[in-house]
């Protein structure tokens, strides 16, 4: 494994911009993006939704590198919020803000994107996080792509964020994804015999219109069309940057343990997008707390085994990548509950959405130097 070239790291987070006294969202991403531009350059940039920001991190070589240039970043883009008397919050939903109140975003690719999906687009008020590990050779990505497919669930299920939609709770862990199922071209992509069938897919895409390029596949897992990167879509943003950098880490640990196992010409069993598919729903109505199906087994399995078989399945390959720690902090997650668990014990405790929300900003802004 070559750390210089392989595995390398890019993180995309999308923040809500809140009003900390009506604790609701709002469409003021312009106003963050004029000091934030100077700043924060190419690492700030709107989404569809002008109540939504998104940061993305350089190209990391390691984890260590992608941890300080997130927390640098997330730290600055709090600072810019709070010049404006706002703050930014990191969930999968906003706890009551309803998508109908927010202004669209004036740029031709959302435009389009609104003129084509209609109600569903306006509908997508949603904030995830998503992942970059670099790959080299594209035909060896789509190899560990149909594999990775397999543990999709169990890292959504670790990132679940989103159990509240327009002020109701929803009994969904993450309801961002069932929002975001409503988009063509989601969910676990199909099982691919080479770069070529790929390639002919999307091509065939392009030629019927359906897509004008491959940015309109927006699969949880994804060869991404312009970089030599597997990207993972699947989670929910999370609210502390501990649990994103676990996440990014275990991502990136899958991938180096595909990898590894094929250049040792050793397989790993691949499954039927609808077996997985049943996987993901248990992942985003229950997250940690329920149990998956283990395949092979045949049986279903609690959450927090399969964790646990996870983090083993990546022991070999963590110490090479230099993160060890950040995959550890799994089990603080196991131990603490997602941030849908953490959500629900404070409305729970208080009947307030508004005090959820509060909790939302506070957990935020944890590690961060504002």
């Amino acid at each position: 494994m070559s750390r210089q070239t392989q595995f390398t790291l890019g993180i995309e987070e999308e923040f809500q911009i809140v009003d900390p006294r009506t604790r609701e969202l709002k469409s003021h991403i312009q106003q963050i993006l004029e000091g934030g531009k100077r700043i924060l350059k190419e690492h700030v940039k709107p989404e569809m939704h002008q109540s939504v920001v998104e940061i993305g991190t350089s190209v990391c070589a390691d984890i260590q590198q992608a941890r300080k240039d997130l927390l640098a970043i997330r730290s600055e883009l709090a600072r810019l919020a709070m010049k404006q008397g706002l703050r930014i919050a990191a969930a999968g939903t906003h706890p009551f803000s309803h998508w109908i109140d927010q202004d669209i975003t004036d740029h031709p690719r959302y435009r389009m994107i609104v003129e084509d999906m209609q109600m569903v687009a306006r509908a997508n008020l949603i904030f995830g996080l998503h992942v970059h590990v670099g790959v080299d050779d594209r035909e060896t990505a789509i190899h560990i792509m149909n594999a990775a497919r397999y543990f999709i669930p169990h890292l959504l299920a670790l990132s679940t964020n989103s159990p509240f939609w327009v002020g109701r709770n929803t009994g969904f862990k993450s309801y961002r994804v069932k929002v975001f199922d409503r988009f063509p071209r989601t969910g676990i992509p199909d099982y691919f015999n080479s770069l070529s069938e790929y390639e002919n897919f999307v091509n065939l895409l392009i030629k019927t219109n359906c897509i004008d390029d491959a940015k309109k596949i927006w699969w949880d897992i994804r060869l991404h069309p312009y970089f030599d990167t597997l990207e993972f879509r699947v989670c929910d943003v999370p609210m502390r940057a501990d649990e994103t950098m676990a996440l990014t880490a275990m991502f990136q640990a899958i991938v180096a343990k595909l990898y590894k196992l094929i250049k040792q010409n050793l397989g790993f069993r691949l499954y039927r997008r609808a077996l997985i598919m049943e996987n993901k729903w248990r992942a985003s109505r229950y997250g940690i707390k329920g149990k998956l199906i283990d395949f092979g087994k045949q049986a279903e399995v609690p959450f927090e085994q399969l964790a646990e078989e996870l983090i083993e399945f990546v022991d070999d390959v963590v110490d090479d990548l230099g993160s060890r720690k950040e995959v550890e902090y799994i089990r603080t997650i196991l131990k603490n509950g997602t941030g849908a668990d953490r959500q629900l014990k404070v409305w729970e405790e208080t009947q307030d959405l508004r005090k959820v929300v509060d909790y939302i900003i506070a957990e935020t802004h944890v590690g961060l130097t504002v």
